[in-house]
């Protein structure tokens, strides 16, 4: 056991020089672009940057559900023969009210509406989201469950966690942290952002764009729109109106890409589209059919333009122009490659950390973290003497290639990761003051130095193993329960716990090995 080969000890060392190697990149600019240069990342409360308290607004998810459960009922009444009723929706009490002219018609029409619950158990939610009840005037009540609107709920905001992290990754952010808190709130780190206005509005818009015709028969100056139509504002204009169809002709969720450009003529700033073969063909019908007709984009209830459709358009690719400027055109095309939201997003809490903020942690946890080495160090020299020593090395050997994992891995090193920096050494040193206190047995046993050491080794490696077994599996746990800052502690734990075992069992030993083989003490330093 107290032997190393060549190789063995080759491998040792030079593993201690790749860790060394792989930290430089933390205090030095890549000397080639082509170099993989990877670094840890500072979180927000070290970097500085903005804090976002999300809320996904359920109102608006069970609004949605119960009107386009109207529409459906509505279709399905007609399709079936079903001309005399009224469908009205109640969202204080997430349900519909289908009132019959004809009361006979009471369990045909039940028939036809339960047909929409299994057809809804295929949708968002696995089960059939829907109750029903009659009432003896031939009316049909429509509840939608608790059971499924949970469901429903959590499906949303898990999307709307999705949608966020792909706004935030495609507006340029590093390393940000996006995760659920509670039933419907999401958190957004987004470490050295100092004005998050401009996050902001990506991550508060719901970007779901239809393409709808505008009805050139109304008139928006109208005090209401008729029935089928809707007014709605034009962007850039100072309020002007559209009057446009409520039936969607191409919804944008079949939008497949979205980019940026210039108009090659114009040199304007536009938003050029791509749809999906469903889309492309759908987009092509309606433009064909509507030549000379102005064809109305609209973007969250508001239109972006109108254009007049001159002739069909069959490629599946369109530009989408606009008063808009190189960050305006940037950022549409950002929300609209994310997708749209399940349900709008308001802001409940924004916090900004200044990078002096930052600054100051850091230097409070370098301090700490220099203090607690140096009194580990001072520790074990004064309590072990050369085997101390010995340790200290390897201590400081498990620095660097616990950071260099940490590089290697690319972690966002937070105030919590500092702290589990600063507990993992005070955990390598357990390790060899196990083995000492060992050695010191047997020594005290009369055993020889030799002897002392190679069985201070073997009878410590077992209560080592099993101590850092529990250590790991207890932040494995750590990691896989918790959230943000939690599991960047964990993170470093575990890490730590890997490379202390390598260091104290192997590097430790390597020393004591090559030391004894040049001394040949009569008695051990400890």
């Amino acid at each position: 056991m107290m032997f190393f080969s060549r190789l063995k000890a080759s491998l040792v060392l030079g593993t201690v020089l790749l860790g060394v190697l792989l930290c430089l990149p933390n205090i030095m600019n890549p000397p080639a672009s082509w170099l993989p240069w990877r670094t840890i990342r500072l979180g927000l409360d070290l970097k500085g940057g903005s804090y976002l308290l999300l809320e996904v607004d359920m109102n608006a998810v069970i609004k949605e559900r119960l009107d386009s459960l109207a529409d459906a009922s509505r279709q399905a009444l007609r399709r079936v023969g079903i001309t005399q009723f009224v469908v009205s929706a109640q969202q204080a009490d997430n349900r519909l009210l289908v009132r019959l002219g004809d009361a006979t018609q009471q369990e045909k029409a039940l028939a036809t509406l339960r047909e929409l619950a299994t057809a809804a158990g295929t949708g968002i939610s696995a089960r059939p989201d829907l109750d029903f009840s009659t009432q003896p005037d031939g009316s049909i009540t429509v509840t939608l469950s608790p059971v499924a609107l949970r469901e429903r709920a959590t499906a949303a905001v898990v999307q709307s966690i999705e949608i966020v992290r792909r706004r935030v990754d495609a507006s340029g952010v590093v390393e940000p942290i996006i995760a659920r808190q509670g039933e419907n709130r999401i958190v957004v780190q987004l470490p050295g952002v100092e004005d998050p206005n401009r996050i902001k509005e990506l991550l508060g818009k719901t970007a779901r764009m239809t393409f709808r015709l505008v009805d050139e028969n109304a008139n928006p100056a109208s005090p209401t729109a008729p029935p089928g139509v809707d007014f709605l504002q034009m962007e850039g204009t100072g309020g002007q109106k559209v009057a446009v169809r409520r039936r969607v002709e191409v919804d944008g969720a079949t939008l497949t890409d979205a980019r940026a450009g210039q108009n090659g003529q114009t040199g304007q700033w536009v938003v050029n589209f791509a749809f999906d073969s469903a889309g492309a063909r759908r987009f092509a019908e309606v433009t064909r059919n509507n030549v000379g007709h102005r064809f109305a984009v609209v973007l969250d209830d508001k239109v972006i333009t109108a254009p007049v459709i001159n002739t069909p358009i069959t490629g599946g690719r369109g530009e989408i122009s606009g008063s808009f400027n190189a960050a305006s055109a940037n950022d549409l095309a950002v929300l609209l490659r994310a997708g749209a939201l399940p349900a709008p997003l308001t802001v409940v809490e924004e916090r900004s950390v200044g990078p002096e903020l930052g600054a100051d942690a850091i230097r409070a946890g370098a301090i700490a973290l220099a203090v607690g080495f140096v009194l580990v160090m001072a520790y074990m020299a004064v309590f072990y003497g050369l085997f101390g020593w010995f340790a200290n090395v390897a201590l400081l050997a498990n620095l660097f290639i616990m950071l260099a994992v940490l590089s290697l891995m690319e972690s966002t090193l937070t105030l919590p990761g500092m702290a589990g920096i600063l507990l993992t050494l005070g955990m390598a040193v357990d390790a060899n003051i196990l083995i000492n206190e060992r050695i010191r047995e047997e020594v005290a046993n009369g055993r020889t130095p030799l002897n002392a050491m190679e069985t201070g080794f073997r009878r410590a490696y077992a209560t080592i193993i099993d101590s850092n077994a529990t250590a790991f599996l207890s932040h494995a746990m750590l990691f896989v329960f918790g959230t943000g800052p939690v599991r960047g502690f964990a993170v470093t734990i575990t890490v730590g716990i890997a490379t202390s075992l390598f260091t104290a069992t192997m590097l430790v030993r390597l020393f004591m090995v090559r030391w004894y083989a040049r001394t040949r003490p009569a008695t051990l330093p400890v």
